[in-house]
């Protein structure tokens, strides 16, 4: 890093927000917003804008007005967990799905067989019934098709599915073509279960990302020397982190924690974070995207980095920030003997 126009400081911990900060689950927020606001009669647009940035409590209250207090909480998750179809929907579901791999194969993990939690993905008596394209499953020209299934799931090439993105070769053409009946099978059985929203999360790749400097940022900084604390609740928090490889802080504030008496852009979720590893907030440094995020850093008295990777510059430098950066790979971290961490950051 270089020394021009370089800047240093010191401080105890660190305090991460995490969407926007660390992982980059943009996409599929927006979308679950904007599913939200076709269903209410709202431009999805304003509502995308109006949300980013804060708890998804505070703006289903805003813009569902009508869910009672004790409803509240399912519906942040029903929220949360739509938020993850979204990011999951085209890997799992659409052309990126690898459906010739353990972790996807049809009759090991689909949705008529996983039991999974994402919303709306089980069949209901109206629907179980399996398609007439099952009927491939035993054909008077391949009397042996079974077995060949159950081969092809197990078979030893099928790991390097996985690593490589290819399918599997057959010597065999009757094979490799019952291979593609068991593909066409699953994207119908797919079809068959998805609502209309979840079939059009298919078609785009909203996939979480980690961003750019995080893992080496992390990597520098002792245990218990840093915390996340986000806007999002703990179903959409730990998902998004653990999707890109991050293992969650054990201080890692959510919004639905019921210490915080409120959200960003009230400094609570910077303040208890603090205070959880041990530290004053004053003696801190936050790392933000949004200016709702910024502005609670600079409210509970920490040093402020804020990093251009979900908002233009101009959207964010006079919210408060002390730093503005492209993104975290512009930040350097240090251990130092005396304890403290040592931050140079390259403006």
């Amino acid at each position: 890093m270089s020394s021009q126009n370089a800047h240093t400081f010191y401080a105890d911990a660190v305090l991460f927000d995490m969407d926007g900060t660390l992982t980059d689950s943009i996409a599929a927020v927006e979308a679950a917003w904007g599913k939200v606001a076709k269903d209410i009669g709202q431009d999805p647009a304003y509502v995308i804008a109006a949300t980013h940035g804060k708890r998804a409590v505070d703006n289903l209250a805003q813009f569902k007005p009508h869910i009672k207090a004790h409803e509240m909480d399912d519906e942040v998750q029903n929220f949360e967990e739509s938020i993850l179809f979204f990011a999951d929907a085209y890997n799992m579901y659409g052309p990126g799905s690898q459906l010739n791999s353990p972790a996807s194969s049809p009759v090991l993990n689909s949705p008529l067989s996983s039991g999974s939690a994402t919303p709306d993905l089980s069949f209901s008596p109206s629907n179980s019934a399996p398609s007439s394209r099952a009927s491939s499953f035993v054909s008077p020209r391949r009397p042996s098709f079974a077995s060949k299934l159950n081969n092809m799931l197990t078979m030893s090439v099928v790991p390097e599915v996985a690593v490589y993105g290819q399918g599997p070769q057959f010597e065999d053409s009757i094979m490799e073509e019952d291979q593609q009946d068991i593909v066409m099978f699953e994207a119908n059985q797919k079809k068959h279960v998805l609502e209309a929203w979840q079939q059009e999360a298919t078609s785009v790749d909203r996939s979480v990302r980690i961003l750019p400097g995080v893992k080496r940022m992390m990597s520098s900084i002792p245990e218990g020397r840093y915390a996340v604390a986000t806007s999002g609740a703990k179903t959409y928090a730990y998902g998004c982190m653990t999707r890109v490889g991050i293992t969650p802080p054990k201080v890692t504030i959510t919004a639905d924690d019921k210490r915080l008496k409120a959200g960003k852009p009230a400094p609570d979720p910077f303040l208890l974070a603090a205070r959880e590893l041990g530290f004053s907030a004053k003696n801190c440094v936050v790392f933000e995207d949004s200016p709702s995020g910024i502005r609670a850093g600079v409210a509970s008295g920490a040093t402020v980095i804020a990093v251009c990777t979900s908002h233009e510059r101009k959207h964010i430098e006079h919210v408060g920030a002390h730093f503005v950066v492209e993104n975290m790979d512009k930040v350097k971290c240090e251990s130092c003997a005396d304890g403290r961490l040592k931050f140079t950051v390259q403006l």
